[in-house]
């Protein structure tokens, strides 16, 4: 026979005796264990105890025993329906092959028990900072469509329908009704929350409960995956729930909290007679604001029509016309100043030219005698018989030299 089950085939099997010797042996090495759950079934019969265990919040359960010993102390101390918490060590009955969890002691869990639990959950989640102010979201100022989770069929239900109704009718709502008490009640609000948080239609979420036992209120809406689902969510979200004694988690992770579902709706949307006034008084404010600065404007215009530059347009034109024909007579003076000035310096510039020139000697009676080498300037140059050209002041001759004499005009 094989040694392990490793080894087991289908040409050589182990005995189901021996499997479940094994099984048992191999159960039998795990530890007494605390667990919590509901107890559901509670018999005596012949001394011990035949009970059913169900988890809280998952469809799992464990049938239970108590031996005479243990059976005793918890005769009148559980029952069913409590919530408790036992010292089990799971057991296999051999021949049915049935598992059941031998218990070892059971008590039930404490209304202050639980609370103690959530006090530490609630400093557990604040040290992360879910509960902080600055992370919360401001409501929507008229959300086009309000997420409302609450229970089937519910007074709360009603009751917010009615008040939002009332304060404005137009209001819409998408609803998910789920469990609001009990082991499953944290789960399916997680669960509508966020089927509506995914929704692009929702401005805002609504979870409401009304009035119960500290129990049915703070335990479901203190559950750690609630308030992290309610803090993750993109969508504002208010708590409503009518608890004022305790509080639970949820108020303190919600954005918004309300102390009852009639207190959220005048959280949720405006009152449409208090709107309709307001807009009506606004649009009086605006409606005589808009008439003072049309007067005011009016008696601007006025006063500037007034002026007399506007009142007669023209007399700046004739100011202007004015101006230009003074600057106009100015210049023409100016230039002709000018072009006298320059006139007489022209024939001053003239005459002195002219006065310097060889035509002005000549017209003096002078004469310009020149030789074939050119104008004479010294008379031993010329030779009697010479000819020679004269030129004066109108016209020129030729001439023969007669006599040389070399000594200069003016000398002794």
């Amino acid at each position: 026979m094989p040694a392990h089950s490793a080894d087991t085939s289908a040409e050589s099997p182990w005995p189901l005796s021996h499997f479940s010797g094994k099984l048992r042996a191999h159960i039998d090495k795990v530890s007494p264990t605390w667990v919590e759950g509901q107890l559901v079934e509670f018999n005596m019969r012949n001394g011990t105890a035949w009970m059913t265990l169900r988890d809280l919040e998952q469809e799992v359960s464990f049938n239970a025993v108590a031996w005479r010993n243990v059976a005793g102390t918890l005769d009148g101390v559980v029952s069913p329906g409590s919530r408790v918490v036992a010292l089990v060590k799971p057991s296999l009955y051999e021949k049915s092959g049935r598992l059941s969890l031998v218990t070892h002691r059971m008590q039930p869990v404490g209304l202050g028990d639980l609370l103690a639990r959530i006090e530490q959950l609630r400093k557990s989640l604040a040290s992360e900072g879910l509960f902080d102010a600055g992370r919360k979201k401001p409501l929507p100022v008229l959300p086009a469509r309000i997420g409302l989770i609450t229970g089937r069929e519910s007074d709360a239900k009603k009751d917010i329908l009615r008040n939002v109704g009332l304060r404005w009718a137009a209001a819409q709502f998408e609803i998910r009704e789920v469990s609001t008490q009990g082991p499953m009640a944290a789960m399916e609000v997680a669960a509508a929350l966020g089927d509506l948080d995914a929704d692009p239609r929702v401005d805002v979420i609504v979870i409401a409960r009304g009035g119960g036992s500290l129990e049915e209120v703070i335990l479901p809406f203190s559950d750690e995956r609630l308030i992290r689902a309610v803090a993750a969510a993109h969508t504002p979200v208010v708590s409503a729930i009518g608890h004022e004694a305790d509080r639970p988690l949820l108020d303190e992770a919600a954005d918004v909290r309300a102390s009852t579902p009639t207190g959220s709706a005048k959280m949720l949307v405006p009152e449409e007679s208090v709107e309709r006034e307001n807009l009506a008084q606004a649009r009086t404010r605006m409606s005589s604001g808009v008439q003072r600065m049309l007067q005011r404007e009016g008696e601007w215009i006025r006063a500037i029509r007034s002026r007399p530059a506007m009142a007669h347009p023209q007399s700046m034109i004739d100011v202007r016309r004015d101006d230009l024909t003074g600057l106009r007579r100015r210049a023409l003076f100016s230039m002709e100043a000018r072009a006298s000035r320059a006139r007489d310096w022209v024939d001053s510039t003239r005459a002195r030219v002219t006065s310097l020139s060889p035509q002005s000697t000549l017209d003096r009676g002078y004469a310009v005698v020149q030789t074939s080498g050119g104008i004479v300037r010294d008379a031993a140059l010329l030779s009697p018989g010479q000819d020679v050209q004269v030129m004066v002041a109108d016209g020129e001759f030729q001439a023969e030299v007669k006599n040389v004499q070399t000594h200069r005009i003016g000398d002794a």
